[in-house]
């Protein structure tokens, strides 16, 4: 097995366990044996399980970063609304590898993770490798939202984080829900369409001035 092949296998026994179990509940052990490796290929790859949880959101992170940086430099006029830009971050799931429904699902438990399970060593590390771009995609936001103050502004982007993180990160189950009660059929830009329109309009509701 080369060692590129090797790397991907301990990634991918990594990111199934951290979205199943969590990040503290999970050792490097239970990593080396779903992944059929020794310690010492952890080590050599990745160097430390830090590093290792780095890495698995880079294989998310960065073709996403990388998409959203050229889709905010591509806007135009017409496009500078929150509407817009809600939607802008779907449009660079798609065109970053997300579209996947399984595997959009499990990036949503990780990211939630990451809020929940006070790793501040990963903040700092999305931080400075990520942040650049997503505070530029914050501007555009703040630009289209002169109506609200820093305060609430913070509050409801956070918000709106845990509701789409709580809504995609279980998508399979909700659509699967969806065709039963409606009698239909769901398929993931549904979805997201009915998940955006709630966004915007909770970002811009009047009230708690």
């Amino acid at each position: 097995m080369s060692a590129k092949d090797t790397a991907a296998k301990i990634l991918d026994a990594a990111e199934q366990l951290f979205s199943e179990k969590g990040f503290a509940e999970t050792s490097l052990r239970n990593i080396t044996t779903k992944a059929g490796v020794n310690l010492a290929a952890v080590n050599y790859h990745f160097g430390s399980k830090n590093a290792l949880i780095h890495a698995v959101f880079s294989r998310y992170l960065t073709p996403f970063s990388i998409q959203l940086d050229q889709q905010i430099k591509d806007l135009n006029q017409d496009q500078k609304n929150l509407d817009y830009l809600l939607r802008l971050i779907v449009i660079t799931m798609n065109r970053s590898g997300l579209e996947d429904t399984h595997r959009f699902a499990v990036f949503m438990r990780l990211l939630g993770l990451a809020y929940t399970q006070g790793q501040g060593h990963l903040r700092k590390y999305l931080q400075a490798e990520y942040g650049e771009v997503f505070n530029r995609y914050m501007i555009e936001v703040n630009k289209v939202t002169p109506e609200l103050n820093d305060e609430q502004r913070f509050w409801r982007i956070h918000f709106m984080l845990g509701a789409a993180v709580f809504t995609m990160s279980s998508v399979d189950s909700l659509m699967a829900m969806a065709d039963h009660d409606l009698n239909t059929t769901t398929e993931i830009k549904d979805v997201t369409s009915q998940l955006m329109t709630f966004l915007a309009s909770g970002m811009t509701a009047k009230g708690n001035s």
